[in-house]
């Protein structure tokens, strides 16, 4: 039991070093912006899932240094406006680009 829980951090230290290490090589400053930015990202989606006028699945959320990028499609105006102010409601959020294209 010891030891699957020592290799199951194990493995999960190696993953969490290597997807951040993957980060600073994106012009990003600190390991720390990576992981607030993956946390802004994430949730932006898990707002976007509690709201049910938003399809989570159609919205791509991208975030580096606190803007938040969102693109894919929209089924009207009303859900793209909706997305935006969703992800501008989320703590650390410095701004929002919306390239999301409604799709009639």
């Amino acid at each position: 039991m010891f030891v699957r829980n020592t290799l199951a951090a194990a493995i999960t230290a190696v993953a969490l070093l290597a997807t951040t290490g993957c980060a600073v090589t994106r012009d990003q400053s600190t390991v720390g912006e990576y992981v607030d930015d993956a946390t802004i990202s994430t949730k932006v989606k898990a707002k976007f899932i509690e709201d049910k006028a938003v399809a989570a699945n159609a919205i791509k959320v991208e975030t580096l240094n606190g803007t938040v990028q969102l693109s894919g499609f929209a089924k009207s105006e009303s859900e793209r406006d909706q997305a935006v102010m969703l992800a501008r409601e989320v703590k650390g959020v410095k701004s929002v680009k919306n390239d999301i294209l409604v799709r009639p």
